[in-house]
């Protein structure tokens, strides 16, 4: 299987990355972004783009993948909404065509994140959910993951210093919370494995809220 991989070295990106290579169905993956991730594998290949909406001259490179994993994103804390909507749609919207075009069948898996609701009051929610909407439409194999609280292992740390600062201040309460929240809680790991098996075998459902990622990852082990 070959897989195409956005936000490589974000915390879901890097955990998904992990499992990715250490999957033996896995030949190579496709690390596509503005900067290349500072692991190196040899099934690990990079394409670095300066504009993520522009994928002329690019295209033929995107042919032959069975999947694609979406974990690009951003906070929107302190965003503007049109600055949030180009990275967290614009983005989706702008590869979701070209992989489309070189690979029909692929499975798409979107990274979205729980409470999205495209006619949601918030601002990210309402994103998020027009996101979801264009991937589905896009691939008859896609789908969106709703992850809530998303617990780092293996050393992986998330990019953003709130978050770093929270999961600092949570890091002792982390595996009471788990236990206490089963169904809106999961790892790095789970997520990584959820994605494969859903790129594999596909996945029950089209969105699959924390509680199914979990489920979804454990038939793949």
């Amino acid at each position: 299987m070959k897989v195409i991989l956005y936000g490589a070295t974000g915390m879901v990106g890097q955990g998904v990355l992990r499992e990715c290579l250490l999957a033996p169905d896995v030949s190579e993956v496709l690390a596509v972004g503005r900067g290349a991730p500072a692991q190196k594998h040899d099934k690990l290949r990079e394409l670095v783009l300066k504009d993520l909406l522009d994928y002329s001259g690019v295209e033929s490179q995107l042919a032959g993948y069975d999947a694609c994993f979406w974990c690009l994103g951003v906070s929107s804390v302190g965003m503007a909404e049109a600055d949030y909507r180009r990275i967290t749609l614009d983005y989706t919207v702008a590869a979701a065509r070209a992989l489309a075009k070189q690979n029909p069948n692929m499975k798409f898996v979107f990274i979205s994140g729980a409470n999205t609701d495209p006619k949601g009051k918030a601002m990210w929610a309402r994103v998020k959910g027009e996101a979801e909407i264009a991937v589905l439409e896009q691939f008859a194999n896609g789908y969106a993951f709703r992850p809530a609280f998303i617990r780092p292992l293996h050393g992986i740390t998330s990019r953003t210093r709130s978050y770093r600062i929270l999961y600092a201040i949570l890091s002792p309460l982390v595996p009471v919370l788990m236990r206490m929240f089963p169904r809106h809680t999961a790892t790095t790991e789970q997520v990584g494995r959820a994605m494969l098996e859903a790129a594999r075998r596909g996945a029950p459902k089209r969105i699959l809220e924390s509680e199914d990622i979990v489920t979804l990852a454990r038939r793949g082990t």
